[in-house]
């Protein structure tokens, strides 16, 4: 009897453990199955969030037009927008563009006038645009695109002049987070946005290195006319851009440091002067090839604009839109005839 017992005991643990090696087998094709690692990796993504921006905001961006007359510099604020723009103006100066959302930035400037394409790319982000000051044209399109706008003009409460700068009047104009939010609600504007954050970013590291078609990215160059031109350099240690406008290193007027950017999208495009004053319009509605640039590589891509307020799309050469890394971005809108040059240190040019 006692034998029986052990037996029957004997079996029931064989079972047992025959059930215990199926569960695990199960648990582990189950934990590896495509699904169950999209699940997870998505569920690890929303914890981690992103820096740069935060996802779940429905704030609208605020883009600042800002002064890049060399004598105007240095500027202030700039470290806080998550998108920056460069686009070439009148007389070979380029002006930026500096979007900014949820940031409380107490100096902002020096604040410029309006040019009618910069509207295509504030529009695009759904963003409030401040400005002092604009063409004939901007003005125009301004009303018949109904755009969102603080002129520095008519709103003498959003802008101060720095007297204490000892530079040309118009040089001297700046604004803040504060008095732009305060005006915007008085005005009424939307305060919330339903369009889409226009970069895709990724929360985890960006790595070009491993696409075929990428090259190494140490110096980048970027020449706008005989006065203007933009580069950067790779800090590998801090894996960020330091930025510098005609040989000189781009600071802060207020903190005096350095403006780093994580990322950066060069995209040639065509301009043509439409009066004798020598203004320009862009040919931004299309489509052109371009470079991201981000953590020490470079690779080619294509840009798409279907109309003025609709978003530009980056692609990569296998037709995928692009994933940037987590961080500031500088959309360097160059002209075609001059030249890009993106070098590695012990690698070929671009």
């Amino acid at each position: 009897m006692a034998r029986r017992r052990k037996k029957s005991k004997k079996k029931l643990w064989i079972v047992l453990f025959i059930i215990l090696i199926l569960a695990l087998f199960g648990v582990y094709y189950w934990y590896n199955s495509d699904e169950v690692k999209d699940y997870v990796s998505d569920k690890i993504k929303i914890e981690k969030k992103l820096k740069i921006v935060d996802e779940d905001s429905k704030s609208r961006p605020i883009a600042v037009m800002i002064n890049n007359n060399h004598v105007a510099w240095p500027h202030a604020g700039l470290q806080d927008a998550y998108i920056t723009y460069e686009i070439l103006a009148e007389g070979g100066i380029t002006r930026l563009m500096a979007i900014f959302k949820d940031k409380d930035t107490s100096k902002i400037g020096s604040v410029r006038s309006a040019r009618p394409y910069y509207l295509d790319y504030a529009l695009e982000n759904d963003a409030i645009y401040v400005h002092y000051g604009w063409s004939d044209q901007a003005k125009k399109d301004i009303s018949s695109l109904g755009v969102d706008n603080i002129n520095g003009l008519t709103v003498s409460s959003v802008f101060w002049r720095d007297k204490s700068l000892n530079k040309a009047t118009e040089h001297t104009v700046f604004t803040s987070m504060e008095k732009i939010k305060e005006y915007a609600k008085e005005k009424g504007y939307d305060r919330d946005t339903n369009k889409d954050l226009l970069l895709n970013y990724s929360v985890d590291e960006i790595d070009l290195s491993k696409r075929e078609d990428a090259v190494k990215a140490d110096t980048v160059f970027m020449k706008y006319s005989y006065y203007t031109n933009s580069s950067y350099e790779y800090d590998s240690e801090n894996k960020v851009y330091k930025r510098f406008m005609s040989g000189t290193a781009h600071v802060d007027a207020v903190t005096g440091d350095q403006y780093t950017y994580k990322n950066i999208i060069i995209t040639p495009i065509e301009t043509h002067a439409y009066d004798s004053y020598g203004r320009l319009e862009l040919d931004d509605v299309g489509s052109g090839d371009g470079y991201y640039i981000t953590d020490g590589y470079a690779i080619p891509i294509n840009w798409s604009k279907a109309s003025r307020s609709s978003q530009t799309v980056y692609k990569n050469m296998d037709g995928e839109e692009i994933k940037v890394n987590d961080g500031n971005t500088f959309i360097q809108i160059t002209p075609p005839s001059e030249s890009i040059d993106i070098k590695g240190n012990t690698e070929e040019d671009a």
